[in-house]
């Protein structure tokens, strides 16, 4: 069964439903079908345990209402899909299990949109139909389905929130290159993607190595849709229990992290654009406050990094050249850390969310800067921009790759050491743009790129004009 026959009846099925509008509701539809049939199977190998006391209530498991294609439909589903949120969401969580922490968070976060208990029935069907987790098979196909869908975000993507292309996961997993038994940390998780791409690295033959895993991959995700999908995509990469944590990083005093708070490795790409009402700000020394959200949790991450623990991130341009606290938090993690390297991408990465230029800073906490190697990954041959069928793809990180550990400057790259950075106040705009050129566009693709264009500097306008409006209401400005 190939994913995109899956994907495209579960679409024609659901968007003839009253209740559905737009790719977003028709993503968290599913991925909370699919998190039930999951969990669900998850449970059925923890019920081998002698001591196992079940997670969900018996008439709410996957297996009691969703696998009898001729089971329960019409408004009699709807009902029962209406009463199961409530009891999930209200599971007793005394005995402080954290597989009912776990479920009753997810179920908290999401809804039912369908409105035809009939056409719900279809959907569970073609799941029941195309995914058995019996089958070997079926994980790819559940994975390829997964995919299908956070790559379906793009065009429900909202200001600040970018799904950040599997390319450039593996690439920054890759060169920060955790190790089994290290912990790692996403703390701004989203949908899961540099989690899994660590997870994909590891080999796991043994039970010690597996918990080794469980307990080593770490996230944290602010918001509730995302949460879920993460949880989700955990599973579906063999993770039983997911720990990720439904919660705001950047909520927490860095002063006050503990030991048991630091980790050796953090991959991100923390939401950039976005803002933070007033009040977080407050988790960072005042001379480094800002509501810029990438910049804060760049201040986070430099505190929750053990002494040698090593980061690589996605940040805009903006950082790079920007001044007054930006400059201070440039000031703070060449002082305090080894930025080594930043490789410029190529514009339009994150095509079609924003156009904005984006690069990758890695480094290791303990040492002071000396100087920073700086890479400029040039467009690939024949391409003039990326976009939705023309995305980044994992041979384009090649040259960079190849330059990665036989270092030498060339017009693409280039050593600075720290005092020309200090000199410059901090300045780490030393990729240099890539050259622009003038692309003559076929009518059809011209007016999408315009339509594009012109929806992300809607959000644009939108997005300051809430910020201005949140500022005001802080400042109780009449």
């Amino acid at each position: 069964m190939a994913v995109s026959n899956t994907t495209k009846a579960l679409k024609d099925i659901m968007r003839i439903d009253a209740g559905i509008n737009g790719d977003a509701q028709y993503i968290e539809q599913i991925a909370w079908l699919l998190f039930l049939k999951a969990f669900d199977f998850k449970e059925k190998d923890w019920e081998l345990e002698d001591d196992y006391v079940p997670v969900i209530p018996e008439e709410y498991r996957w297996r009691n209402w969703a696998e009898d294609d001729e089971g329960i439909t019409g408004d009699a589903l709807i009902e029962h899909v209406e009463n199961m949120f409530r009891a999930l969401r209200n599971l007793d969580v005394s005995d402080g299990d954290p597989r009912k922490f776990l479920v009753r968070d997810v179920m908290e976060g999401v809804n039912n949109f369908m409105k035809s208990g009939t056409l719900l029935r279809q959907v569970i069907n073609k799941i029941n139909a195309d995914i058995n987790f019996e089958e070997v098979k079926t994980t790819h196909l559940f994975n390829g389905i997964y995919e299908s869908m956070l790559k379906d975000l793009q065009s429900a993507g909202k200001a600040g929130e970018f799904y950040t292309p599997r390319p450039v996961t593996r690439f920054v997993v890759d060169k920060v290159n955790p190790q089994l038994g290290e912990i790692v940390l996403d703390p701004a998780c989203g949908t899961g993607g540099f989690l899994t791409s660590v997870i994909d690295r590891f080999e796991i033959n043994t039970t010690d190595e597996y918990r080794t895993l469980q307990k080593t991959i770490k996230g944290i995700e602010k918001k509730p849709f995302p949460f879920l999908l993460c949880v989700t995509n955990l599973i579906a990469h063999g993770i039983d229990v997911p720990l990720i944590r439904h919660d705001n990083t950047l909520r927490h005093p860095v002063d006050q992290y503990r030991l048991e708070d630091k980790v050796d490795v953090i991959v991100t790409n923390p939401p950039f654009g976005g803002a933070e009402e007033k009040a977080i700000s407050q988790s960072v020394p005042a001379e480094l406050r800002t509501t810029e959200t990438a910049d804060l949790f760049l201040v986070h991450i430099m505190a929750l990094l053990k002494d040698g623990g090593r980061c690589g991130m996605v940040l805009p341009d903006g950082f790079l050249f920007g001044t007054g606290v930006k400059a201070a938090i440039k000031k703070k993690l060449l002082e305090g850390n080894n930025l080594h390297t930043i490789v410029r991408l190529p514009k339009d990465v994150f095509a079609p969310y924003t156009n904005i230029n984006t690069n990758l800073l890695f480094f290791t906490k303990g040492k002071p800067t000396q100087g920073v190697w700086f890479y400029r990954l040039e467009m690939p041959q024949g391409y003039k921009h990326f976009s939705k069928t023309r995305p980044m793809l994992d041979e384009h990180f090649a040259p960079v790759h190849e330059w990665w550990n036989n270092r030498k400057e060339s017009e693409v790259s280039q050593y600075v050491p720290v005092e020309d950075i200090i000199a410059a106040e901090y300045n780490l705009d030393f990729c240099g743009f890539p050259h622009e050129t003038t692309e003559i566009l076929p009518p059809d693709e011209f007016i999408t790129q315009y339509r594009q264009e012109k929806a992300i500097l809607t959000d644009r306008i939108e997005s300051i004009l809430a910020k201005i409006q949140t500022a005001l209401a802080q400042e109780d400005v009449q």
